[in-house]
C-alpha cells in the first residue's frame, strides 16, 4: 500500500470542496410547486401529522436514516484530548464510512464540553433530530456515564463505538480463533492489557459469550488489577483478580488469550512463549501493536495473531460492525442497541468468516485465496456480504428482544433492499479501484491517438489504477498530449509499426501463425496482422508483455471480436463470449447481457451467455436471479426467438437445478414480482426480485441499456467482457474518458483474478 504522507492527507481533505461529506436534496425542487411542497405551505401537513403522532416523523422526515456522530474530542484516535473542533475530520470520516458501507446519512456534531452532565444535556436536547446516536472519541471513565445515561434517557439507539465496536469485532474473532485452536470458551484463560473503555467493554462482552470472570486478568499501566490494589476506580474494581500476581509477565504464563488495548511493544516474545499451547494474541494498539507481527509469528508456530492494522491478516476493524449494526437498528426503529443485538452481530460476523470467500474479496486484498483458518478468523472489511449478513441479524434480534417499533415481515425483500441501498455500481467501482491501486497492472490502450482514450490512460495512471502502454505513433501521441495539457512522464509508448518493433512483430506473428495454422492463417498473413494495433496489442497480453487490453474508440467491435477469438481464445467450457452492463436504477441494480457481442444468438449461444452471467454475478459476490427475456411468455409463441429462449431456459434449469432462472418472459413480468407471481406462480423465480436480464438478441439488449442511460433512469459500468481467456475489454466511440477509466479499473481487476487462476 502507498504510504500516507502529510501532504497527501491535507490535500485529500482540502482539495475541491473542503471536508468529506455534504447534504443533498432527496425530493424534486425545480418548480414553484416543488418548493411549495418542500417548504411553505405544503410542509405544514407533515408537521401537523408529527404533532399528533411523533412516530410519523420516521415517515415524513429523514430521521429514520439519520445518525449523529457526536464527540467532545477528548480521546481522538491515537491523538488524545485535542479538542472538539480538531476532532471534526475524524467525525466526518466516520460519517463517510456510515454512508458508503450502509447508506446511512450522518451529521457530525462536535460539542465543546468536557463536563459529562452538560454534555449529556446537550445531546439530549438535539436527539429528536436523529434516528440514532454514535458517540465517538470520548475519554474514559466519563464515556461510561455518558453512554449509560443517554441509553437510559433516550428512546433511540445510542452506542459508543470505541467501546462496543472493538468488543463486537474482536468477540467474533475470539469465537472463531478458539474454534480453530480447539478450545472451549468457558475454559479459556484471558489476559487483558489495558483498562480503558474498549478493554472494559471487550471483557464484559467476552463474559457474555461464555468466558468465566475468574479466568480473566486485567492489567493497567500500574500492573495487574488485583485485590492488593487500593487505587482502583469503580470501573476497574469489577475485574479484580484474587490470583497472587502483579505483572503482565506473570499473568501471561499459561494464558490462552491475550487482548491488548494499550500501547506498542509491551508484550515480549518471552511472554508469548510462556502462554498455553495453541495461544491467541489480539494486539490491537494502533498504529503499532503491543508486539509486532513478525516477532509474534517468530515466537511460536501454533499462534493465531490479530492486530488493528490492514497490512496484516486478521484485522480487528470496527467498520465490520457499526455501519451494519445501526442499519439493522434503524430499519426496525429500535429504541436502543441492546446486548441481544450486539451478540447477534458477533455471531453473524463470526459465521460469515466460515463461508466461501468471493473472488472479488480475494482480489481486493491481493490474495490468491483465503478461507477460514488461522490467517482468516474474521471477514475482510471490503466483503460486500457484511451488509446483508449483519444488518438482518441485528434487526431480527431487536424484534425478538422487544425493542423494535417496526416489524419486518418479508426478509427476502429486506435483503434485496439492502443490496440496492447504496448504488451497487458506485460501491463496486470503489472496491475495484482499491484493488487496482494495490496491484496495478500493465494495460495496453490500443487507440492512444484518440483524445478520450489518451485522457483516460493518463488519468488512470495518475490515479494509480494501472501502468498504461500506449499504442501508436509516438510523435503524434506526444503532440496530442501537449495540446491537451497531459503529462506522459512515466508512461510507455509503443510505436508498433516502427523498425524498433520489427523483432517483436516477427515474434508475435510466429506465435499466432502456429496457434492458428489449421485455421488458414499463414506466417505471411500473421506478419501483416501485426501492423494492426488490435492484433499487436492482444498479442502483448497473450505473450505476457502486458496484462490487459482496451480497445474500441475507433475500431468496429465486430472486427475486434474476431481478433479476440483468434488471438486470445474463448474460455474452456464455452463456445462463445459475451458482454455485460451493470445498470443502477431507482429500482435497484441490474446486470444486463449480452449487450455487445452476439448479434443473433441461437440456443447454444444463449446458454453460454446465461452461464457466463451466472459466473460473473458470483464473481461480484451477488446471488444470480436471472430472467431470460422475449416478447412472449413461457411457450406462448413456439417459433422464432421465443422458442430459442424457451429451449435455453430448459437446458439451464436441467444443468443448474438450484439456480434461480426462468423464462422466456416479457420484461414487465421479469421486473414486477407481484404481477409475475400472480400470473405465473409456477415460475422458478417465484418470490424473487430479478437482478439479471438476458436478452434474446443484441439489438434488444443494446437498445435497452442505452435507453435507460439516455432517459436518465440509470448509471452504468461496462461493457464487462465475459468468457475470453484473458482480460480484453471493449469500449465504444461514445465512451467518455471516465467511462474508459472505469472500464480500465475493471480490466485490472480482471487481470488480478486471471493471475491468481494461472498460479493455481
Amino acid at each position: 500500500m502507498a504510504k500516507v504522507t502529510k501532504e497527501a492527507a491535507l490535500r485529500y481533505h482540502s482539495e475541491g470542496r473542503p471536508g468529506k461529506i455534504e447534504v443533498v436534496p432527496t425530493k424534486p425542487y425545480s418548480t414553484q410547486m416543488d418548493l411549495s411542497l418542500a417548504y411553505s405551505p405544503g410542509v405544514a401537513e407533515p408537521c401537523l401529522e408529527i404533532e399528533k403522532d411523533a412516530q410519523t416523523a420516521y415517515e415524513y422526515t429523514s430521521k429514520g436514516n439519520l445518525v449523529a456522530v457526536i464527540s467532545n474530542g477528548t480521546a481522538v484516535l491515537g491523538l488524545g484530548d485535542i479538542g472538539a473542533l480538531a476532532g471534526k475530520p475524524v467525525m466526518e470520516g466516520k460519517g463517510l464510512l456510515f454512508k458508503i458501507f450502509a447508506g446511512i446519512d450522518v451529521f457530525d456534531i462536535e460539542v465543546n464540553e468536557k463536563d459529562p452532565e452538560k454534555f449529556i444535556q446537550a445531546v439530549k436536547a438535539i436527539a429528536p433530530t436523529f434516528g440514532g446516536i454514535n458517540l465517538e472519541d470520548i475519554k474514559a471513565p466519563e464515556c461510561f456515564e455518558i453512554e449509560n445515561r443517554l441509553k437510559a434517557e433516550l428512546d433511540i439507539p445510542v452506542m459508543h463505538d470505541d467501546q462496543h465496536g472493538t468488543a463486537i469485532i474482536s468477540g467474533a474473532g475470539l469465537l472463531n480463533a478458539l474454534e480453530i485452536q480447539g478450545k472451549k470458551i468457558e475454559d479459556a484463560r484471558i489476559v487483558v492489557n489495558g483498562a480503558g473503555a474498549s478493554a472494559v467493554s471487550c471483557t464484559k462482552l467476552y463474559i457474555m459469550l461464555g468466558v468465566k470472570p475468574e479466568n480473566v486478568v486485567m492489567v493497567d499501566s500500574k500492573g495487574v488489577i488485583n485485590d492488593k490494589r487500593t487505587d482502583l476506580n469503580e470501573s476497574k474494581k469489577q475485574f479484580i483478580t484474587h490470583r497472587n500476581i502483579s505483572t503482565l509477565a506473570e499473568a501471561m504464563k499459561g494464558a490462552d488469550v491475550f487482548l491488548g488495548l494499550s500501547r506498542a511493544d509491551v508484550l515480549t516474545t518471552e511472554m508469548v512463549q510462556s502462554m498455553n499451547e495453541r495461544p491467541i494474541v489480539f494486539a490491537l494498539a494502533n498504529p503499532n501493536p503491543e508486539i509486532s507481527y513478525e516477532k509474534a509469528k517468530a515466537s511460536r508456530s501454533d499462534l493465531i495473531f490479530a492486530t488493528g492494522r490492514s497490512d496484516y491478516p486478521n484485522q480487528i476493524n470496527n467498520v465490520l460492525g457499526f455501519p451494519y449494526i445501526f442499519r439493522g437498528a434503524l430499519d426496525v426503529r429500535a429504541t436502543c442497541i441492546n446486548e441481544e443485538m450486539k451478540l447477534a452481530a458477533v455471531y453473524a460476523i463470526a459465521d460469515l468468516a466460515k463461508r466461501r470467500v468471493p473472488d472479488v474479496v480475494n482480489a481486493a486484498y491481493g490474495l490468491e485465496s483465503i478461507s477460514f483458518g488461522p490467517e482468516y478468523i474474521i471477514p475482510k472489511a471490503l466483503d460486500p456480504r457484511l451488509l446483508t449478513t449483519v444488518a438482518p441479524a441485528v434487526a431480527k434480534a431487536a424484534i425478538k428482544s422487544g425493542v423494535a417499533r417496526k416489524t419486518i415481515e418479508d426478509w427476502t425483500a429486506y435483503q434485496t433492499k439492502l443490496e440496492a441501498l447504496m448504488g451497487y455500481d458506485n460501491k463496486m467501482l470503489r472496491n475495484f479501484t482499491d484493488m487496482a491501486k494495490q496491484n496495478p497492472k500493465r494495460v495496453v490502450f490500443a487507440e492512444a491517438n484518440h483524445v478520450n482514450m489518451l485522457t483516460a490512460a493518463v488519468t488512470a495512471y495518475q490515479e494509480g489504477v494501472c501502468h498504461p502502454i500506449l499504442l501508436g505513433n509516438a510523435d503524434y501521441i506526444k503532440n496530442l498530449a501537449k495540446e491537451l495539457g497531459l503529462s506522459l512522464d512515466g508512461i510507455e509508448i509503443v510505436s508498433l509499426r516502427s523498425e524498433a518493433e520489427a523483432a517483436r512483430r516477427h515474434h508475435y506473428a510466429q506465435i499466432l501463425a502456429k496457434k492458428r495454422r489449421r485455421e488458414g492463417i499463414t506466417p505471411d498473413e500473421a506478419n501483416e496482422k501485426m501492423y494492426d494495433r488490435n492484433y499487436f496489442g492482444m498479442m502483448m497480453v497473450e505473450c505476457g508483455d502486458a496484462d490487459a487490453f482496451i480497445t474500441g474508440t475507433y475500431t468496429k467491435y465486430t472486427e475486434t471480436i474476431q481478433i479476440a477469438k483468434d488471438v486470445i481464445g474463448i474460455r474452456e467450457g464455452h463456445n462463445h463470449f459475451g458482454a455485460m452492463h451493470i445498470i443502477t436504477t431507482p429500482k435497484g441494480t441490474f446486470f444486463l447481457a449480452d449487450t455487445l457481442i452476439n448479434r443473433h444468438p441461437n440456443t447454444e449461444t444463449l446458454v453460454d451467455i446465461a452461464k457466463l452471467s451466472n459466473e460473473t454475478l458470483r464473481f461480484f459476490a451477488q446471488e444470480p436471479k436471472i430472467a431470460m427475456l422475449s416478447y412472449s411468455n413461457f411457450g406462448a409463441d413456439k417459433v422464432g426467438s421465443p422458442a430459442l429462449v424457451h429451449e435455453a431456459v430448459a437446458i439451464m434449469q436441467k444443468e443448474y437445478p438450484d439456480l434461480a432462472i426462468d423464462g422466456e418472459m416479457q420484461v414487465h413480468f421479469a421486473l414486477n414480482k407481484e404481477l409475475r407471481d400472480r400470473t405465473f406462480p409456477f415460475s422458478r423465480l417465484a418470490g424473487k426480485d430479478v437482478n439479471t436480464l438476458i436478452f434474446p438478441n443484441l439489438s434488444s439488449a443494446n437498445s435497452a441499456y442505452k435507453l435507460l442511460l439516455e432517459m436518465g433512469i440509470g448509471n452504468s459500468i461496462g461493457p464487462i467482457q465475459m468468457g475470453l481467456n484473458k482480460p480484453i475489454h471493449f469500449t465504444d466511440i461514445e465512451s467518455s474518458p471516465r467511462d474508459i477509466v472505469n472500464l480500465t479499473t475493471v480490466a485490472v481487476v480482471d487481470a488480478i483474478v486471471q493471475e491468481k487462476i494461472e498460479k493455481k
